[in-house]
């Protein structure tokens, strides 16, 4: 069962975190220039309008997107307890599950979206001269949501089993040909900001299908098999509420994030054009950190499922350590590279937007010390089966994004969008630091424990 995985029960804590973290952030780079591609090629082909358009769709795909990964990600929480624990059995049902629920999400997703996406707009004032072309680039993209979905659900139960680096070959294949069908699209046959949609859909395409490819070679027992498909009532029922706990607290954070963009649009166009590349920019460098929370919580699934509870505290600390020195070398670049990095992806030199995409960026990435506290510790927790507290840490982030979005931009502009991540990174990593020290507490007496069904669905098979 471990030939194309890695064991991350066994051996340095750092080298398993590092070998498997490695191969996702190269592969996270790549996905992003998916995005980064997007903007920069609209941005330098078709103008500032555009790229506000594209601006202005990024929340309500983050929502959706984050809604799908976060729900996949929790299924291979626990595929990964049961690779942890040996326990193939219980595996091979999880995935057939896997497959069974990721089509039902895909399904959900993809006609809520259409029907609710011109009144969301509508709802969040996007500006009259860019609402025909910010519901087309989302119209593509929430139609053809199940492929997002399925890269997904693959990537994340090879990740499970410890396997990053065939995930990273795909999406940098799928990279590439993203690149290449946006330059054909937008630029030669003119075909807009749909253009750009449409080439991250068949990009995306192509990464599943080397994925499903490679599957099917490589990693047997990750393909649906119908001799496997039981309807046990106590794995589904830890499958759900794992999947609904992540995509919740994903989910949560991205309806926020809708309120906030609403704020945004508010200021007009040139503060949209701003704040689409200050975000850009913010996520390429919040991919490590992302990253490290993916290992994190991989490591702390397999080795929750093997018993191994030291290894787990100390995997905590170590990717805590890791997510401090990127902060730092981050900071670092930000302070250096900002201004060009901002007038690449825009092709603009409007000073106005220069000046707020770099406050943005700055004020954002000085606080990515307490950033990574919280991504680290909110994953681990949610890899040993604490759903409760990460989805209520969620839902005080998106009490406080509604808080901004209706009092502090009013009052403070654009400045109040700038520091209001900053402020709730703090508050939930306030939460999720007393949640550890809660099961830390609940492991000296393992029957008091709250992780403790878990421990049994993985025992049972």
């Amino acid at each position: 069962m471990k030939k194309t995985s890695v064991n991350m029960t066994e051996g340095s804590i750092l080298k398993n975190l590092l070998f498997f973290a490695i191969p996702v952030l190269i592969g996270n780079v790549f996905q992003q220039l998916y995005n980064v591609a997007d903007t920069a090629i609209i941005g330098n082909v078709l103008g500032d309008k555009a790229l506000a358009s594209v601006g202005a769709a990024a929340p309500v795909y983050g929502l959706m997107i984050g809604l799908a990964g976060g729900l996949t990600n929790g299924f291979a929480v626990i595929i990964a307890r049961f690779f942890g624990a040996d326990n193939e059995r219980g595996l091979r049902r999880a995935v057939c599950l896997t497959y069974i629920l990721s089509g039902i999400i895909a399904l959900v997703l993809s006609v809520s979206g259409l029907i609710a996406l011109h009144p969301l707009m509508l709802s969040l004032h996007t500006p009259r001269e860019i609402l025909a072309d910010t519901e087309s680039y989302l119209r593509i993209i929430i139609l053809f949501s199940f492929i997002t979905i399925a890269y997904n659900m693959l990537a994340g139960m090879m990740r499970a089993l410890g396997n990053s680096k065939a995930p990273l070959y795909f999406l940098v294949a799928a990279s590439f040909v993203n690149i290449g069908l946006d330059l054909l699209f937008v630029k030669v046959f003119d075909m807009g900001v749909a253009g750009a949609a449409y080439a991250t859909v068949i990009s995306q395409l192509v990464s599943v299908m080397l994925c499903f490819a490679y599957m099917l070679r490589k990693c047997g027992i990750l393909v649906f098999s119908r001799k496997d498909l039981h309807f046990d009532k106590a794995l589904l029922s830890e499958l759900l509420s794992t999947g609904l706990s992540m995509g919740l607290m994903y989910a949560i954070v991205s309806v926020g994030s809708v309120i906030l963009q609403g704020a945004v649009n508010s200021f007009g166009t040139a503060t949209i054009t701003a704040h689409t590349a200050a975000r850009k920019i913010d996520d390429i460098f919040m991919l490590s950190m992302g990253t490290i929370a993916m290992a994190s919580s991989t490591f702390a699934s397999q080795n929750f499922g093997a018993g191994k509870l030291e290894r787990v505290a100390k995997g905590i600390r170590c990717g805590v350590l890791m997510s401090f020195a990127w902060s730092a070398f981050a900071l670092l670049c930000a302070l250096i590279f900002r201004v060009p990095l901002i007038r690449a992806l825009t092709g603009s030199s409007d000073s106005e937007v220069i000046s707020l995409a770099s406050k943005y960026i700055i004020i954002n990435i000085s606080f990515f010390f307490v950033l990574g506290i919280l991504l680290v510790l909110r994953s681990s927790l949610q890899g040993v089966g604490r759903k409760i507290v990460p989805v209520s840490g969620s839902a005080v982030e998106f009490l406080l994004k509604v808080f901004g979005a209706s009092f502090l931009a009013p009052k403070l502009g654009y400045f109040g969008i700038c520091i209001l991540e900053p402020v709730i990174w703090t508050v939930c990593a306030v939460i999720v630091l007393l949640d550890l020290r809660a099961f830390m507490r609940s492991q000296k007496n393992p029957r008091s424990s709250s992780c403790q069904s878990a421990k049994n669905v993985v025992q049972s098979y």
